[in-house]
């Protein structure tokens, strides 16, 4: 806890006449309060008092601010011990740590005048109701299953002390089967909530993203199973507190895995906007995604997984080995509609961060395309050429974000913007297994992904895909005999065993579909999230 000493009226006046904009919190030992206006890398004006120990931070970083018993406080030292009738009051406020963690912190306040502290406290107090985007009401979904099974644990105690500490109510639901939370958004009233919570993994955010689309689109009167429908976005936002066993959303949207961090941007009101892909087959919606849809050799690894559940999470391990070593390959047609509106590109490494300028640009134009699209002067999904591209495919992934996770902090696409209205598009072709092996190892480092031959990467706001089996009206295998191993480092057709038919892994729920259509909504859903920051500020080691 840092502790300051409020020793001039003018410092409180020099507040208030720049304090709509940020504060200033003040560790002073010693020195003068003179307050003079520095502006802050954001825009955003903040007072420092010219002292050698400052802290300073904008009024969006305040959780609350309450009154100090200085009387019976007799912990710590400082000048305030020195003060005869001393008066105190609190500021809690978010800290940064390293890796894009947040923490609760305090910075309590010391004065022998108790009209200056409750100068201070009122003041402040008013900032924080200016606040609007922070919510009041939430309700909250806990998965006490998923992951490791701590979920309820995690909520009780990391998270429901901060909501308490920032005066947020809520009502808690339990879940008890799959899609209780998306069955129970489609029935509740939710009028009175400022926001969904899920607790859990992706799984769990999954279903609280279909429920909440679903209403939406119900409540709209849009019919999801057209696959050229229009989605209308939801004004409610999600918070992600992670508690499963990869939490791929929550590590790409906010570049950790730490339940405290989530709650503290759920408490400060963060929006981030994310692209959601609806996934049809013929007229019929199948699900949304919004990180990874894979074919080939991700849908096979959920696809034995699922079969392994009482391995527990070692489960993806031993599927992730025995997949890459029976080296399926599928043969297929994939066309796609290239995302021309877009700024960037899957190889240009710029990575989505808070603010960012690719998603934001993105959005601009595409919306340049609807408006004319809407009056008739040009129709872009009509003018533009749809390219094909076929073959045999160990692996065809589409991915919305990064996909990052603590074992592959690039994740499957490190340039894959959360909001940019498209998705990457990536085709691994069929190759020896070292060569396979290889790819996979660059998930894990540094190096470029997407440099081999065999490897296609593109950004597309639309592509389906058809199999080869459904092609040709086949039903068995489309190759030669099932070969569980063949010459490990060889390109030859030995080393791949062809199959007739894979399943597809959307976020982690597996698809038996032959055939696909994909189409990418910009930003259809909004998170408590800001994005992962690419300098955070004020970092402390802890």
């Amino acid at each position: 806890m840092c502790v300051g000493v409020l020793e001039s009226r003018e410092a409180v006046f020099g507040a208030l006449a720049w304090g709509l904009a940020a504060l200033a919190l003040c560790a002073l030992e010693a020195g003068s309060g003179a307050v003079q206006r520095r502006s802050g890398s954001a825009g955003v004006d903040t007072i420092r008092p010219r002292t050698l120990n400052v802290c300073s931070l904008p009024v969006s970083e305040l959780i609350t601010v309450e009154e100090t018993d200085a009387h019976g406080k007799h912990s710590g030292s400082g000048r305030w011990h020195k003060m005869e009738k001393p008066y105190a009051f609190t500021v809690h406020c978010v800290k940064r740590a390293r890796h894009h963690r947040w923490k609760w912190a305090q910075v309590t306040f010391w004065s022998t005048e108790e009209q200056l502290c409750q100068l201070w406290m009122r003041t402040l107090r008013e900032l924080l109701q200016r606040l609007t985007s922070r919510p009041k009401h939430l309700l909250v979904f806990i998965n006490p299953f998923g992951g490791k099974g701590h979920g309820k644990r995690i909520y009780e105690r990391k998270v429901a002390p901060l909501f308490t500490l920032a005066s947020i109510t809520t009502d808690i639901i339990i879940t008890e089967h799959p899609n209780q939370a998306r069955e129970t958004l489609y029935e509740m009233d939710m009028d009175a909530y400022d926001g969904i919570v899920c607790v859990g993994g992706d799984g769990m955010f999954s279903e609280v993203l279909h429920g909440l689309i679903g209403r939406t689109q119900k409540s709209a009167g849009v019919d999801q199973n057209h696959p050229r429908a229009a989605l209308v976005p939801s004004p409610l936002r999600i918070g992600i507190i992670p508690a499963g066993s990869t939490d791929c959303v929550c590590y790409s949207t906010v570049g950790t895995v730490d339940a405290e961090t989530s709650a503290l941007h759920i408490i400060v009101g963060d929006s981030l906007a994310m692209d959601v892909s609806s996934v049809h087959h013929g007229s019929t919606l199948l699900r949304y995604s919004v990180s990874l849809l894979g074919y080939g050799f991700y849908g096979d690894l959920i696809k034995d997984s699922e079969k392994k559940r009482w391995m527990g999470l070692v489960r993806y391990d031993f599927s992730g080995v025995k997949t890459f070593l029976s080296h399926h390959y599928y043969e297929g047609t994939v066309s796609f509609l290239p995302a021309q509106h877009t700024v960037g590109s899957p190889r240009d490494r710029k990575a989505c961060h808070a603010g960012c300028f690719v998603c934001r640009q993105s959005k601009q134009q595409l919306e340049e395309e609807q408006k004319k699209a809407l009056y008739g002067l040009e129709n872009a999904e009509e003018v533009e050429e749809w390219q094909v591209v076929c073959g045999k495919f160990l692996a065809i992934n589409a991915t919305n974000m990064s996909c990052a996770c603590p074992r592959s902090p690039r994740g499957l696409s490190p340039a894959a913007h959360l909001g940019d209205g498209s998705s990457d598009l990536i085709l691994i072709r069929k190759c020896s297994r070292f060569n396979f092996l290889r790819f996979l190892v660059r998930h894990t480092n540094q190096c470029d992904q997407f440099d081999f031959t065999f490897v296609e990467v593109y950004r597309v706001k639309r592509f389906q895909f058809t199999s080869k089996a459904l092609e040709d009206g086949a039903h068995g295998l489309g190759g030669p005999g099932k070969q569980r191993f063949g010459p490990l480092c060889s390109d030859s057709p030995s080393c791949c065993c062809a199959a007739a038919r894979g399943a597809w892994n959307c976020d982690g729920e597996l698809l038996h579909t032959p055939a696909l259509e994909v189409r990418v909504h910009c930003q259809l859903v909004r998170l408590f999230a800001r994005g992962i920051e690419e300098n955070p500020k004020q970092e402390s080691p802890s």
